[in-house]
């Protein structure tokens, strides 16, 4: 065992504060390393705060996790010492079932393994997070990172990154397509990069006029203020997909109406309460409403590895690790452009 630094949660009412843990020590397949950035995503917010009603604490939020290898397991193929590499929001699976085979660890029919506020395959033992000076991780579920890029811009794309990329590649997104991002936050900024790099024409949809200079300096070609009725009857049925960001309430109908015939609003933000859509806004243009969740490892990498070939990262505020409680109270007013990323040397 080795005694791990890091930053938890108490409880669901304590702010997040220094604590020690103990991490494993490395396995034949295992893979150690020193953690020199996290990013900082909306989820580990609403896991703090018991939002999703599954938190188990004491809690070390973070799966946007990059840094250098310091050991390797005997039977470890994949990486060496010194090797840059990252952790997503997975760090095990069964690797049997059907999803698993197909490299959609995330779906796991047996359960897949969080990075942190989950519990091992042994069913007792509580993963920690990236808010912390270092992790051991099966092989498996360890990344190779590039060092083409800055590596605080590349953290997020383990969770924001991924999470927007794998819907617009399984909806083979690309030139002739009309894009719509809604909520330009830290999902939604890479939402636009990589659907303006495949080749689609992209709007952003935001309630904030202040946001249309940075949507088109991030790659957007059109802005529609949604408080603005004329605006937004002015688009009514011209979307091939939404991509749907936001994580607060919201109404799903208004946007629905915007997609054309057969379009798909794909949602990858989490509202925290139910929502109610009106069948008709999907049957009168056979439109659909769906969901995705990250990606499996092989995507994952693959996202990784075409952010290297067209220099695409995350545009990130980079914050001490004794700034995290503020940090999360300007990311519930949406101050922040457009990722708190952690630099741990300050751990």
């Amino acid at each position: 065992m080795s005694t791990a630094k890091s930053y938890a949660a108490q409880n669901v009412t304590t702010p997040l504060a220094p604590w020690s843990f103990e991490r494993r020590e490395p396995g034949p397949h295992d893979v150690e390393f020193d953690i020199l950035y996290c990013g900082v995503c909306h989820s580990d917010l609403h896991q703090i705060r018991n939002e999703w009603g599954n938190s188990i604490f004491p809690m070390v939020p973070g799966h946007e996790i990059v840094g250098r290898v310091t050991k390797v397991g005997a039977h470890v193929t994949k990486f060496k010492e010194g090797d840059l590499v990252g952790v997503g929001c997975l760090v095990d699976s069964c690797r049997e079932c059907d999803e698993c085979k197909k490299g959609l660890e995330q779906f796991c029919s047996n359960g897949s393994v969080g990075t942190y506020n989950s519990l091992e395959r042994d069913g007792k033992t509580p993963t920690y997070g990236g808010y912390s000076n270092h992790i051991v991780t099966n092989e498996d579920f360890v990344l190779r990172v590039s060092e083409k890029l800055p590596l605080e811009g590349v953290a997020p794309l383990l969770c924001a990154g991924i999470t927007t990329y794998s819907p617009l590649r399984h909806w083979k997104v690309g030139k002739g397509h009309k894009v719509a991002v809604l909520g330009l936050g830290g999902l939604g900024h890479m939402a636009v990069k990589f659907a303006a790099s495949f080749g689609a024409e992209v709007t952003m949809l935001s309630t904030s006029p202040s946001k249309e200079a940075d949507a088109k300096r991030l790659g957007a070609h059109k802005f529609v203020l949604t408080s603005d009725p004329e605006q937004v009857k002015a688009v009514k049925g011209y979307f091939d997909f939404i991509i749907d960001t936001v994580s607060a309430p919201h109404d799903y109908n208004m946007y629905l109406q915007l997609l054309a015939v057969d379009g798909v609003q794909i949602c990858v933000g989490v509202p925290p309460t139910p929502t109610e859509i009106l069948g008709f806004n999907l049957i009168g243009g056979r439109r659909s409403i769906a969901g995705s969740l990250i990606g499996g490892l092989p995507e994952t990498q693959e996202m990784l590895d075409y952010c290297a070939e067209h220099n695409i990262v995350s545009d990130v505020e980079v914050i001490d690790m004794k700034y995290i409680n503020e940090a999360y109270d300007r990311m519930l007013k949406g101050d922040v452009r457009y990722r708190f990323v952690i630099d741990m040397a300050t751990l």
